[in-house]
C-alpha cells in the first residue's frame, strides 16, 4: 500500500482514512470490529475519531467511538500499524469544552483512557477556540508532545486566516504547528475549501484529511429519491443535495 507523508509530523498514512464517528452510533461494537479488521486487512492504517463522537444520541455521553477503538486495539493488538487521530475542543459538558491548557489537559488523559493506548498519533483541535489565545493551546500541545502522549497536532474546521496565524504563532514562538488540515470537503461541497485554505496548504506543505468525503453518503449513489432517505441516519445531510447539481 502506498504511504502518503502528512505534512512534515512525520506521519505516513494510506491514500484513506476510516472515518470514526459511526463506531457506536450506526455500527455497533461486533460491527465496527469486523470494519477495522478489513480496514487493516487492505493495507489501510488513518482511524480518525473524536472524543465527542456520538454524545449527538440520545443516552450517549461521548466518548463512545473512542471507547470501541480502543477495545478493538486491546483484542487484535498490533497499536504500531495504526495512526490513530482523535480530536478535542467540541463540548462534552459544560466546563469541558474549548482549547484552554486545563481542558485539553484533562481531555487527552481521558481520550488515551479510552483509546488504551499510551499516545495519540495526530491530536485535533476539533474547532476554533476564540476565548483561548493561540499560544496558550500551542503551548499545551507542546506539554504534551514533550510527555509522549502525542505526537503530532492537526487543525480541523479552521477559517484560512485563523489557521495562518496559529502557524505564525507556532513559528514566532518556537511552538509545534499544526502539521493537518481536516476540512469539509467533497465533490459536492468544494467552495469552503477551494480557495484560501488550499493556497495555505500548499504554501505551507500541510497535511490535508478531508471529512465528509462521500458526502454523508450521497456520493456512493445509494440515494436517488426521497424514499431512500427515510429511516436513514443522514437523510438529513443528504436531502439538501438531492437537486439537479447534486445528480449531475
Amino acid at each position: 500500500m502506498i504511504r502518503r507523508a502528512l505534512g512534515n509530523s512525520g506521519l505516513e498514512v494510506g491514500p484513506l482514512a476510516f472515518g470514526g464517528n459511526i463506531f457506536g452510533w450506526t455500527a455497533d461494537e461486533p460491527t465496527s470490529f469486523k470494519l477495522l479488521d478489513a480496514f487493516v486487512a487492505a493495507g489501510l492504517n488513518l482511524i480518525d475519531t473524536a472524543d465527542v463522537y456520538s454524545r449527538w444520541l440520545p443516552g450517549h455521553k461521548g466518548g463512545e467511538s473512542e471507547t470501541i477503538i480502543g477495545n478493538w486495539l486491546q483484542q487484535r493488538g498490533g497499536r504500531e500499524k495504526v495512526v490513530i487521530a482523535t480530536k478535542v475542543g467540541v463540548e462534552m459538558g459544560p466546563e469541558d469544552k474549548g482549547l484552554s491548557r486545563a481542558y485539553i489537559l484533562r481531555a487527552v488523559d481521558r481520550s488515551l483512557a479510552r483509546l488504551k493506548t499510551d499516545y495519540i498519533d495526530l491530536y485535533q483541535s476539533h474547532r476554533d477556540d476564540a476565548e483561548t489565545p493561540l499560544e496558550e493551546t500551542l503551548e499545551t500541545y507542546g506539554q504534551l508532545i514533550r510527555a509522549g502522549k502525542v505526537r503530532a497536532i492537526g487543525a480541523s474546521n479552521y477559517k484560512a486566516g485563523r489557521l495562518a496565524e496559529a502557524l505564525r504563532v507556532s513559528a514566532a514562538k518556537g511552538l509545534p504547528r499544526y502539521e493537518t488540515l481536516q476540512p469539509w470537503y467533497n465533490l459536492y461541497d468544494r467552495a469552503e475549501f477551494e480557495g484560501e485554505l488550499a493556497s495555505l496548504y500548499r504554501r505551507e506543505n500541510l497535511g490535508v484529511i478531508s471529512y465528509f468525503s462521500l458526502a454523508s453518503g450521497f456520493l456512493t449513489g445509494k440515494y436517488r429519491s426521497a424514499k431512500d432517505l427515510e429511516g436513514k441516519a443522514r437523510g438529513y445531510r443528504v436531502k439538501d443535495m438531492m437537486n439537479e447539481r447534486g445528480f449531475a
